[in-house]
């Protein structure tokens, strides 16, 4: 783990996006996850993530 936000991986934001989900925090989760999505070059990597992580503000069960 590093100390600059700015050498955190796509990788790592998954991998706390997966920690936030498995503690219960689905938002953060969500935030996590949109940060990876933004970071990636590929957009169906993409929408792969936050099809995973979707915004439980917006989400209708």
């Amino acid at each position: 783990m590093t100390n600059d936000p700015a050498d955190l991986t796509v990788a790592d934001y998954l991998d706390g996006a997966r920690e936030m989900t498995a503690a219960g925090r689905p938002y953060l989760a969500h935030l996590l996850a949109e940060e990876a999505a933004q970071r990636t070059n590929d957009p169906a990597a993409a929408r792969s993530i936050r099809a995973q992580f979707p915004d439980p503000t917006t989400r209708k069960d």
